[in-house]
């Protein structure tokens, strides 16, 4: 089978889900301050990276990805596949010369820009589609390859007199994509599909001390699957019917995460990703474009861009189209739309009678409750000692030093939580909040950086019932 388009109606699937995966694509592109010379640029992409495998056997990333979930597909279902990545094309900056000629330079300033030498991402799809029944017993495999090629273009100054040159390189990209699919026992007409994404390239290093900006031009970045189905539904790998949380168990992700995609209420999509995910993902309607720095926060992002100095912002001009954008973006900006990234409300409930009862003031054992003091009573500090305090779980007194086995809910949970899904933890202390919740501040058993993170106060926080008491230490 080789590579094709995908037919109308994988398209309009995949569109809704589309946008996410294409903040994962360009997560870590280029960060704040969007200049080359960044000490946060000079190692970027850091998601979904498969190295070459004779690269990638002596260092910590990976050459595959590996995604298994469960699907009910129906009868003639077929299945869309879309592999999305970037390709790092080396940009070297040439100067014309007095004789005609082109020498490498480290920056060629314009009026408005400085271009320097730098790693453009050239985004790459590969697609197929095909019957659900093909994928049983040994599958489908399509091999794929993205040839090396060079461009030019040339620098003109305002007056249209030529200072040189941009030279774009590409190395050649290997890789292939593995699909197979096995029926579950049981009562239900389910069946597990494992989607392999490996990079094949026979690159390798010219010597042992080959860096991984030598590796990168060959790797496929920020690689992720967009997998549709044209009659059924995936289950979700969060949030599983009951009959099928064996079977989720059961599956193994390498480097990869996925959830339902798409719009909401449906279960036609998935969406691979390098990146933890729930279900239905979707940017902010705030967000009025890409920043490419999902770790920092759009509001303090864009009013830090809108920030730097002229001579800051011609340097990120130069460094990327996309980091250029994001400077006429930041100095763009209405005013109303700068208000929107202040906050916002996602959600409201309407009250039409009396509200919870209060806690018993004298039962503050009880989880979820809190000494009888308001918290904006000077005394309430004294009614409260997170390093004393102790409340009752399954029966059993927890306090500052119980040790306990952390079990975090699925659906409020911070998605990196479930990591730590069945580890044992130290209580460091007990915290209520103003709404008389209670928190469970824990260090996890085994963790090298638990010292500092007692020093900084820097902990992890649980609920009372996703936790379970063992016997202290």
């Amino acid at each position: 089978m080789t590579t094709s388009a995908l037919p109308e109606e994988g398209a309009d699937r995949f569109a809704a889900a589309r946008q996410v995966a294409d903040a994962v694509l360009f997560e870590g592109y280029v960060l704040y301050p969007y200049r080359a010379s960044a000490a946060k640029n000079q190692l970027r992409w850091q998601f979904g990276v498969l190295v070459p495998p004779h690269w990638g056997a002596d260092s910590a990333e990976h050459s595959f990805q590996r995604t298994e979930c469960l699907m009910e597909p129906r009868s003639g279902a077929r299945l869309s596949v879309e592999l999305r990545f970037l390709r790092a094309q080396r940009r070297t900056v040439q100067r014309r010369c007095p004789d005609g000629g082109f020498q490498d330079t480290t920056e060629l300033e314009l009026p408005d820009r400085v271009l320097v030498p730098w790693d453009e991402g050239v985004e790459e799809r590969v697609t197929l589609v095909t019957d659900v029944s093909k994928l049983t017993g040994e599958g489908v495999t399509v091999p794929f390859t993205r040839p090396a090629r060079e461009e030019t273009e040339q620098v003109h100054d305002a007056d249209g007199r030529l200072l040189g040159r941009l030279v774009r390189h590409c190395a050649r990209t290997d890789g292939r994509v593995r699909l197979t699919a096995s029926e579950l026992g049981g009562p239900y007409a389910a069946f597990r599909l494992t989607a392999t994404v490996e990079n094949t390239s026979d690159w390798q290093p010219d010597d042992t001390g080959a860096d991984r900006a030598a590796a990168l031009p060959r790797s496929l970045v920020g690689a992720h699957l967009l997998l549709g189905l044209s009659a059924g539904a995936f289950l979700s790998m969060t949030d599983p019917p009951e009959w099928a949380k064996g079977a989720v168990a059961a599956c193994r992700n390498e480097h990869a995460w996925p959830v339902l995609a798409g719009e909401s209420g449906r279960a036609d999509v998935v969406l691979s990703a390098p990146i933890i995910l729930e279900d239905h993902p979707a940017i902010a309607p705030e967000s009025p474009g890409a920043l490419y720095d999902a770790l920092e926060i759009d509001e303090i992002l864009t009013l830090r861009t809108a920030a730097l100095t002229d001579e800051e912002k011609r340097e990120a001009r130069g460094t990327d189209p996309r980091a250029a954008g994001v400077i006429e973006l930041a100095d763009t900006m209405p005013p109303e739309v700068l208000e929107r990234l202040h906050g916002a409300v996602r959600a409201l409930r309407e009250v039409t009678g009396p509200g919870p009862a209060a806690p018993d003031p004298f039962a503050p054992d009880v989880p979820g409750t809190r000494p009888n003091t308001p918290w904006w009573d000077p005394e309430s500090d004294r009614s409260v000692d997170p390093v004393r305090d102790r409340i009752t779980v399954d029966g059993r007194s927890v306090g500052a030093g119980s040790r306990v086995l952390l079990r975090p809910g699925l659906r409020r949970t911070d998605a990196q939580d479930l990591f730590l899904q069945g580890r044992t933890a130290h209580v460091e202390a007990v915290l209520h909040d103003v709404d008389g919740g209670v928190h469970l501040a824990v260090t996890v058993e085994g963790d090298p950086g638990v010292d500092i993170r007692r020093e900084q106060g820097r902990f992890l926080y649980f609920q009372p019932d996703e936790v379970a008491p063992l016997e202290d230490a």
